[in-house]
């Protein structure tokens, strides 16, 4: 009896398929689309706000670095990670070429073909994946800040470029909205993180405080004398980052800007409700329930038709 034929999500090990068993665009989105409706975040990609034309190729952007992500992480690829990711970016290349076989890459093609992004972008995420799966722990805040640089903000990058905005001058706004997304979530992830021997607090910074790296591992952080100036000094950072982003909101339309107010107005919130509880994670995970979503979609609202009247 033959075999049945390989499901979509059966292609994504990374073996190159035959020609004549290509995953069609219209498959390839599904797949991507798929796989965002199995990762929970905080700021959904692919949301309703986004035009429908668009959500395929934000879906398999984020496809991309999901799985990435995954190589650089997941105990399931431990002692092959850095192999996966290199073969992840050979493929990526010959997606920019337009001579994919994996679902994720198959749409990609069509990302590529359609709306002209550089790959520079994707192999800065990939760049950093390789940091994830080689190091976990920082020195200096500026090495923080070229992590954030590789692993964030290539993808506000790339979404920017496909809504046809190729301004420079918007670029280095979405940096700081995308790097301070990116701090608040390690320090809302403190504790997990730290229990997997990751750090993303500096260690000059801890050094200072006097906070030592065993604490934050055992969970016994928050009583320490140091810990709360120590987050408190990483808060008001990441603050000024989203200062500095928000700029950026004003000088963009439509539903995108819609979708960035919103997720501002998110971070900002998330922030907030971290630093209210003392940045004591180790406890209590700080996350938006219903009501917070529905008064942030209020105030979206709100700054629209400020901005607009």
């Amino acid at each position: 009896m033959p075999s049945p034929p390989a499901t979509i999500r059966e292609r994504l090990a990374g073996r190159p398929e035959p020609a004549g068993d290509l995953p069609s665009p219209a498959e390839a989105y599904a797949h991507c689309r798929a796989l965002v409706r199995e990762h929970y975040e905080n700021f959904p990609v692919g949301s309703l706000l986004i035009p429908g034309r668009l959500r395929g190729p934000v879906a398999a952007i984020y496809a991309f670095a999901r799985k990435a992500d995954d190589f650089a992480d997941e105990p399931a690829y431990e002692g092959r990670r850095l192999a996966l990711l290199e073969s992840w970016s050979r493929q990526l290349d010959r997606s920019a070429a337009g001579e994919a076989t994996d679902p994720i890459f198959v749409a990609l093609s069509d990302v590529f073909r359609r709306h002209h992004l550089p790959a520079a972008p994707f192999h800065d995420l990939l760049s950093a994946f390789r940091q994830d799966a080689l190091r976990s722990r920082y020195r200096n805040w500026a090495e923080v800040l070229d992590y954030c640089r590789r692993s964030a903000n290539p993808v506000g990058r790339l979404v920017l470029l496909l809504f046809g905005h190729r301004d420079e001058s918007l670029f280095g706004r979405s940096d700081s909205l995308c790097t301070a997304l990116q701090l608040t979530n390690f320090w809302q992830d403190l504790a997990v993180d730290a229990k997997r021997g990751r750090l993303y607090v500096p260690l000059d910074d801890m050094a200072r405080h006097g906070v030592p790296e065993a604490s934050l591992a055992s969970g016994e952080a928050p009583g320490c004398a140091g810990f709360l100036p120590l987050m408190e000094e990483m808060g008001r950072r990441t603050r000024d980052l989203f200062e500095e982003a928000r700029s950026l909101l004003p000088r963009i339309g439509g539903r995108l800007g819609f979708e960035l107010r919103l997720t501002w107005l998110g971070g900002t919130r998330i922030l907030e409700e971290t630093r209210r509880i003392g940045f004591d994670v180790f406890r209590h995970r700080p996350t938006l329930g219903a009501a917070s979503k529905a008064s942030l979609l209020l105030r979206a609202c709100l700054g629209a038709v400020r901005e607009d009247g």
